[in-house]
């Protein structure tokens, strides 16, 4: 990993990350950054994301821009504002002024792209209109990310390898959008409870609203579809007009980007009332045991696949010191018996995205040679790699009663002997609980960027009992 200065220039940092893909490749790179998507008329568009690639190499959220990359040198290619422009969004920076900021050699306008692009490898951007503009300018097909072939494969590798590890500009970044969506956890749930004792039931959108106006009030953006919700056992639920009723759990997966596109991903559960009941707190210390286990065995050379399987031998010895289950741990994950109540992977990488590179599909979350199992226990897996110094991950074991998989035939017939069914309908108050933090792999073991938000369930308590 690069040591940089944390006075470093957006320019040099730049420089320093178009050496190290250099390195990798030798052919000419050209990355998009897309276009605004109009939500149903061409003045009214979705808030503006730029690619997450273009973003590595360029700095700066431009839009409707390209970079030509090739050794070490950067050409940027984007249009000057029309001149309009400035009574709806008022004055820009100059392109001369951009190009300066983020180290380019030379600056066109986009419609000279094309006579330089000869033999040049992309990513393909998702935004449908700029992957069109790809194929015409290339004057080839492009595959999609997660599928690349020829010099778009190698680029795609490349990338890889230069993303996977952080340097010091980016841990700047992340560490921002940590610390912010650390105070937006806090402020959900302080305002749980005290909003709650109001005549009107709290729903979740009171408590999201509030999460989200942390991040928008530090002049950030939400990562991802916030998930704030008492059906937690809908791992991606975006519905928010719930009433939050006394004995509910509330699952909050809410994470900040900053302005640069870097991201936090933060996940906790706490009792509405205050209070967690005596089996919400049983399955809680699990899923909590879990998160800690692995955490600790968070180290350069240690195999992602090995904390997932830690953290699901973990789960099901909880649970079968709890009579839910029956057998032994090891057998039962042998059997992927911890799956019917922890069906997805231990975490994924952090960065640029909330998962980060995961438009590259497998070729960036499994090591080369390694591909996607169809084990029950495994399939949803995103990061089958040795962990790295530099690298950011997630940690976030859970407890789920999903009733697509815990009433599905085949899969009662299939683990009838080991699952106690009657002793599992004595937590029916819980319905989802996961904890999750954001792991950066260091030199000598590891640093938990989100520490400073508790887990531990009393100090939890406290929070949301705090006014």
């Amino acid at each position: 990993m690069e040591d940089y200065s944390d006075r470093t220039s957006l320019a040099a940092t730049l420089r320093q990350r178009r050496q190290r893909l250099s390195k990798l490749i030798d052919f000419p790179v050209i990355l998009w950054s897309g276009q605004w998507i109009p939500r149903n008329f061409a003045a009214n568009p979705f808030p503006f994301r730029a690619s997450s690639h273009f973003l590595y190499f360029a700095g700066l959220p431009l839009e409707n821009a390209a970079i030509r990359l090739q050794g070490t040198s950067l050409e940027l290619f984007m249009d000057e504002a029309a001149a309009s422009s400035k009574l709806w969004h008022g004055e820009t920076a100059t392109r001369e002024d951009i190009a300066k900021k983020i180290g380019a050699d030379a600056v066109f306008n986009l419609c000279e792209l094309q006579s330089h692009s000869d033999s040049a490898a992309t990513v393909a951007v998702q935004n449908v209109a700029t992957y069109w503009q790809q194929t015409k300018i290339l004057n080839r097909p492009v595959a999609p990310a997660n599928a690349p072939t020829g010099i778009d494969l190698d680029l795609a590798k490349a990338i890889t390898s230069v993303r996977l590890c952080h340097d010091a500009s980016a841990l700047l970044e992340l560490r921002k959008a940590a610390a912010v969506t650390i105070k937006a956890h806090q402020t959900g749930m302080r305002v749980t409870k005290s909003q709650g004792l109001a005549e009107q039931p709290l729903s979740e959108a009171v408590v999201r609203s509030a999460m989200e106006s942390v991040i928008i009030a530090h002049n950030m953006s939400c990562a991802y579809g916030s998930i704030v919700t008492v059906h937690g056992e809908v791992l991606h639920n975006h519905q928010y007009q719930h009433p939050l009723q006394a004995g509910d759990l509330l699952l909050a997966d809410v994470g900040a980007e900053t302005e640069m596109g870097w991201a936090a991903d933060i996940t906790r559960t706490w009792p509405v009332s205050g209070k967690f009941s005596p089996t919400q707190r049983d399955l809680y210390d699990i899923v909590l045991a879990a998160h800690d286990a692995c955490i600790e065995q968070v180290r350069p050379g240690v195999e992602y696949l090995d904390i997932h399987l830690l953290a699901a031998t973990v789960i099901a010895q909880g649970l079968v010191d709890l009579g839910i289950l029956r057998g032994k741990a090891s057998d039962l994950v042998e059997r992927d018996a911890h799956a019917l109540f922890f069906p997805h992977g231990v975490g994924h990488l952090l960065g640029l995205d909330v998962h980060d590179l995961e438009d590259l599909g497998d070729l960036s979350g499994y090591q080369q040679g390694r591909v996607r199992s169809s084990r029950f226990g495994l399939s949803f897996l995103r990061l089958h790699r040795p962990l790295q110094t530099g690298m950011l991950v997630t940690i976030e074991p859970g407890f789920y009663q999903v009733r697509a998989i815990l009433q599905e035939p085949k899969l009662r017939s299939k683990y009838q002997d080991v699952v106690n069914w009657e002793r599992l309908n004595q937590f029916a108050d819980v319905r989802g609980i996961r904890i999750e933090d954001d792991v950066l792999v260091t030199q000598t073991g590891n640093e938990v960027l989100t520490a400073a938000l508790p887990t531990k369930a009393t100090v939890i308590e406290h929070l949301v009992n705090s006014p």
